[in-house]
């Protein structure tokens, strides 16, 4: 059970990572993110 979980934490990092390829990339995604929230409250 927790290898499973590992893997998918894993796999989730990974994909993660390689959608922002850099830490500006991931504070730009978070940023977006809570715009879009403001907008819809």
């Amino acid at each position: 059970m927790v290898r499973k979980v590992l893997v998918v934490a894993i796999l989730g990092l990974s994909v993660a990572l390689a959608g922002c390829n850099t830490v500006k990339g991931l504070g730009r995604d978070i940023e977006s993110v809570g715009k879009a929230g403001e907008k819809a409250i």
